[in-house]
């Protein structure tokens, strides 16, 4: 029984008294355990784990959620996390990096416009900011939703910026001008994920209702509501579009992913394989409607390759759940972040894992590799971004 259960048995406090005492012992002070010794161990000190990061940026002040690589300049890294603060950074340059503040909520997601010029932050405070690569300025505040921003995303041929938020709504602006364009309403919950179609011409987008819609991003119409019997139960993780724009891939926390015509709105094909909440997904950057390859990882420790003959072509198996991954540009090669903490990179024909990268403490939250097809950038809730050199590790 616990002394303090003991005292208030009896409804007094107990103490020892000398006839209670049995022996008495000197004792040492160098031999008693440190204080830091967990179950007063033998002392051995546990060795660092391996580091293979090339370069380390440890300015947040706290978790880092979400990483972004510059699609011009293969040095350039945007970070943000639950500091409320973004960074622009250079990998292998530890001062000129910008603070990017004025949120007053966590950064939860960021994009840079196609062209390089421009750097978005979306916020759990609901309001969109938009910066300048070059000097880390602040061009302007996009407000409007009443929720957090869930991600943002830009229009692949000009200066469109687009986001969903908690609020159900998704919302359109001209990031020159500052000016909202669109609001597309119609689901039910926080709306999860969503896009540009590579072509531009259409919009898609995933919500906790359970549903995907399809829009016309310059009439603000709903063409297309996917759901149903045939579709996820539960709300959409995550979502990724074909390189021709005709098939849309999306992954439910129900475990299920399913591919839908982009025209009609029908779902062609179901992907059985994951037993657990699906929380990343992407097509390879060739896959058209007819051949392609898709890669999703989910909270059941598989990263599962599949075809366009609906089957599962590789599964990696992983220590803990898989929380992002992206395709190694022009090769064959995928990078998984775990909740282990390790980035993995796999061979998508085979399914080997060819190279594990240490260095994170804890979960990894987002991947991202550069324009240049040479770093891999992981952000994790260990509050580090670590840079990994991995192109001696592909074969093409």
């Amino acid at each position: 029984m616990n002394p303090m259960d003991y005292g208030e048995h009896h409804g007094e406090e107990v103490f020892l008294d000398e006839g209670d005492i049995i022996n008495e012992y000197d004792v040492d002070e160098e031999e008693l355990p440190d204080a830091d010794e967990e179950g007063g161990s033998d002392g051995e000190e546990t060795s660092d784990e391996e580091d293979d990061s090339i370069y380390t940026f440890s300015d947040h002040a706290g978790e880092i959620y979400t990483a972004a690589c510059s699609p011009m300049d293969g040095t350039l890294v945007a970070t943000g996390g639950g500091d409320d603060i973004g960074f622009l950074w250079r990998i292998y340059q530890d001062d000129g990096h910008f603070a990017l503040q004025g949120h007053q909520d966590s950064v939860s997601s960021l994009s840079f416009s196609t062209d390089g010029q421009l750097l978005a932050s979306g916020s759990l405070d609901g309001v969109v900011k938009i910066w300048d690569t070059a000097n880390g300025d602040l061009r302007c505040t996009l407000d409007g939703p009443t929720g957090g921003i869930e991600w943002v995303r830009w229009h692949p041929k000009g200066h469109l910026v687009l986001a969903g938020s908690e609020d159900s709504s998704v919302w359109m602006w001209n990031a020159d001008r500052a000016a909202c364009l669109n609001v597309f309403t119609g689901h039910g919950s926080s709306v999860t994920c969503g896009d540009f179609t590579p072509d531009g011409r259409t919009i898609c987008t995933g919500s906790d209702d359970a549903t995907m819609r399809i829009w016309n991003p310059k009439t603000g119409v709903n063409t297309h509501v996917v759901r149903g019997h045939f579709y996820h139960t539960e709300g959409l993780t995550c979502l990724t579009i074909n390189s021709d724009s005709t098939i849309v891939l999306t992954g439910s926390s129900d475990g299920s992913v399913h591919v839908t015509n982009m025209s009609t709105g029908k779902v062609v094909t179901s992907l059985n394989g994951h037993s657990d909440s699906v929380e990343c997904a992407a097509f390879d950057g060739s896959s058209r409607r007819d051949n392609w390859r898709a890669a999703t990882g989910g909270m059941d420790k598989k990263l599962i390759i599949w075809d366009q003959h609906s089957s599962a072509r590789s599964t990696c198996e992983h220590e803990e759940g898989v929380t992002c991954l992206v395709w190694l540009a022009g090769s064959r090669y995928i990078a998984s972040g775990c909740i282990d903490g390790k980035v993995r990179i796999w061979n998508s024909l085979s399914g080997d894992c060819v190279k594990v990268f240490s260095g994170h403490s804890d979960a990894i939250q987002s991947i991202a590799v550069s324009t240049n097809a040479k770093f891999l950038v992981s952000v994790s809730i260990d509050g580090t971004a670590r840079v990994f050199d991995y192109k001696k590790w592909i074969t093409g």
